[in-house]
Formats: C-alpha cells, structure tokens, sequence
C-alpha cells in the first residue's frame, strides 16, 4: 500500500474529504519526524512505539578495494510493534 492508497482507504472509513485525510496524514508524519528530531519517542499505546536508535561509530570495508574506513556515529528511526498490534498481524 502506497501513500494514496492510504489516504483513499482513510477516506472510506472517516468520510472526511481527501484533502482533510491528506492533511491530518501529513501533520501526523512532520509531529513523529520532530519527536524524534528532538531525542523523544511517540508512544501509541496498543499500536506501537517510534524511536531513535543510536549506532556507535565502527570499523567497516570499502566493498569495491577492500581498504578499512570507520563509519561515523549515526541514529535510526526504529519502530516497534506493540502487543495488540502484533496480536491482529498474527490471529
């Protein structure tokens, strides 16, 4: 499913205007993008909870020459499914 896809499933279901859908889809993307930006973590109790994983700098080998290079210290987006969630995946 694709970015319009859901927005047209998210008609279906509220009966609000596409263009409201779009909207309230795009607020809530730019609020989670924030949270994270800022270091918090955007806790949706029964779906799941979006945070920030941090990776340490490390040793890494260019593919191509095979020469050593250190890859910086970076942070990742991370996702992790709460208990209902997983239970409708899985029943």
């Amino acid at each position: 499913m694709n970015k319009a896809e859901l927005v047209e499933a998210m008609v279906k279901d509220t009966n609000l205007s596409k263009k409201d859908v779009e909207a309230v889809l795009k607020s809530f993307v730019e609020a989670v993008t924030n949270e994270l930006k800022d270091g918090g973590k955007v806790q949706l109790v029964g779906f799941g909870t979006f945070e920030v994983s941090e990776r340490a700098a490390r040793e890494g080998r260019n593919p191509q020459t095979g020469e050593t290079m250190t890859i910086e210290a970076s942070k990742s987006p991370k996702f992790k499914a709460g208990k209902a969630f997983k239970d409708a995946i899985n029943n």
